[in-house]
């Protein structure tokens, strides 16, 4: 249990919540999490389920139904041939993730994750006794990872390569071409994996998203991870699902039947919904986050001290704040108990944040203004 870590995102929340109790008036820019409500349709779609009786058990790798308009929707948006027999439904998109690791390293081989990435890759790859090698992310680079950087820390134990696009915390989105070196690199290892984590692919703000199952040898070796929360603002239903080689589903869905039997089915009922349905509620959403990403870059870029790039995806900034003087996890903790407002030091993410927060513009656009001015007020008077 020790080898494990955590996510400190909803450790500052619950800091601030305390902070709140106590009277305390705080902007939240610390949880990934939409401030949106789950569209009309897919919550009346969940009722309808309750009221019909999907309150039982159903298959672990998920019901048949929503695993048929998984492989259509994949298919159509990733530009591959994917079956129902290759996806598997979780609750929520982290068991992916863990089941993946699970099921394909074993004690002592290596993984490659992006750092600063989402914590949860490292703690996996070091639960399950394997080799976390970290590739930085660079501010110069776009926060993109480095291929020809990936095809140097590929050794013979390397069992997985991670790659998250668009990133969180960074914002930032690998292209194409990005994508093909990375695919070049395992081209001749059968035995190396990719876990494509794919959750914000719907929030992008330029281009189109690209993933690495689509090139040419890739499907077979490629995990797709993605899932409902971030786009449907579905955090709380915890749905979720990974698309894979049959031969791995079959071996994911066994660990969910060792560990969660299955996923909720009415939940599963409204993720047909949240696929099939209008699609108006995401794109509106899309696009206030665009605009969001607009008044939070520019607000972050008049103060000393800080500069911020615009991220190209999701919904997350990570500026540089090596000008203040001062180290992430101080301003961090400054900004939360001096000027109200939670955000992330960077190196929850990874030993390659330092000099860097995560802001999460999840939030209203009156709310990232009332922050910007407290965060200038803070740096200021530090």
């Amino acid at each position: 249990m020790q080898t494990l870590g955590t996510e400190t995102a909803f450790e500052v929340l619950a800091k601030a919540k305390a902070l709140e109790k106590l009277g305390k008036d705080i902007v939240h820019l610390e949880i990934g999490e939409p401030d949106f409500d789950t569209p009309k349709n897919i919550k009346e779609a969940a009722v309808k389920a309750l009221n019909a009786g999907y309150t039982h058990y159903g298959p672990s790798a998920g019901i048949p139904e929503l695993r048929e308009t998984i492989a259509q929707y994949i298919s159509k948006t990733r530009g591959i041939k994917a079956d129902p027999d290759e996806v598997v439904v979780t609750p929520g998109a982290k068991p992916i993730m863990f089941f993946s690791i699970l099921a394909l390293v074993n004690p002592g081989e290596e993984v490659l994750y992006p750092n600063p990435g989402f914590p949860i890759y490292e703690s996996v790859v070091n639960f399950v006794g394997a080799k976390p090698v970290p590739i930085p992310l660079k501010e110069e680079n776009d926060f993109r990872l480095d291929p020809e950087y990936v095809e140097e820390k590929i050794t013979k134990k390397t069992k997985m390569i991670i790659l998250n696009s668009p990133e969180n915390p960074t914002g930032g989105v690998l292209t194409r071409d990005d994508l093909k070196a990375i695919a070049d690199c395992v081209a001749d290892r059968d035995d190396v994996f990719v876990l494509s984590d794919e959750i914000y692919s719907r929030i992008i703000y330029e281009g189109t998203h690209e993933s690495i199952a689509s090139l040419s040898g890739m499907k077979e070796k490629t995990i797709i991870l993605d899932g409902f929360s971030k786009t449907y603002a579905m955090t709380g239903w915890r749905l979720g699902y990974g698309v894979m080689r049959k031969d791995l589903a079959q071996k994911v869905a066994q660990l969910q039947t060792n560990s969660n039997s299955c996923t909720c089915t009415f939940t599963q009922m409204a993720g047909i919904e949240a696929l099939k349905g209008s699609q108006a509620e995401p794109e509106r959403m899309d696009a206030e986050f665009k605009k969001r990403r607009e008044v939070i870059v520019s607000g972050l870029n008049n103060i000393k001290g800080i500069t911020c790039k615009k991220p190209r995806g999701a919904f997350y900034v990570f500026p540089n704040i090596t000008g203040t003087g001062m180290d992430c996890r101080k301003l961090s903790d400054h900004l939360l108990y001096n000027a109200g407002v939670a955000v992330l030091p960077g190196t929850s993410f990874g030993k390659y944040g330092e000099g860097y927060l995560r802001l999460s513009f999840a939030n209203s656009i009156e709310n990232i203004k009332k922050a910007l001015d407290r965060i200038s007020k803070a740096v200021e008077k530090r």
